[in-house]
């Protein structure tokens, strides 16, 4: 049934989207420890915990590691408004989850691509090509709404 294959859709979007965000967590996480190791802090309080006032500075690797986030936040948050709207259009299972998926290993190579320095330009080939699902789900949503605009 239409249920059914709608239900699907959403499941493999829950599963894409849960991944994506474990994924985001780990990059905070792995900011926290770069600020530790380079004795980086952004408030006073955790820099006199940790040594003293002059470690409430930047550091160029907690910078990446921010910069990394905040890619992240600007691409992920989008794919789950998408992404949501996108299953409930009842689109076949098969190709949502290539969208997701496509999606998904763009978005982990990216951060891989920006944490590890890789030579460019991985990172912005693995950008582009997770923006290309996005595109195609932002061309649906809009073509099954444009008659209620």
């Amino acid at each position: 049934s239409a249920k059914m294959m709608e239900n699907k859709v959403f499941l493999s979007f829950t599963f894409y989207s849960t991944i994506l965000i474990l994924k985001m967590y780990v990059v905070a996480i792995i900011t926290g420890q770069v600020r530790l190791r380079k004795k980086a802090f952004a408030n006073p309080e955790d820099a006199l915990r940790n040594g003293g006032l002059q470690f409430c500075r930047e550091d160029p690797d907690v910078e990446r590691c921010r910069r990394a986030h905040r890619n992240d936040m600007e691409n992920i948050f989008p794919f789950l408004f998408f992404g949501a709207i996108y299953s409930l259009l009842d689109p076949s299972p098969t190709v949502a989850r290539i969208h997701f998926l496509i999606f998904c290993v763009g978005r982990i190579i990216h951060t891989i691509a920006y944490l590890l320095r890789l030579r460019a330009p991985t990172r912005s080939l693995a950008y582009s090509v997770a923006q290309l699902p996005c595109f195609s789900m932002a061309l649906q949503i809009l073509m099954a709404t444009t008659p209620y605009w």
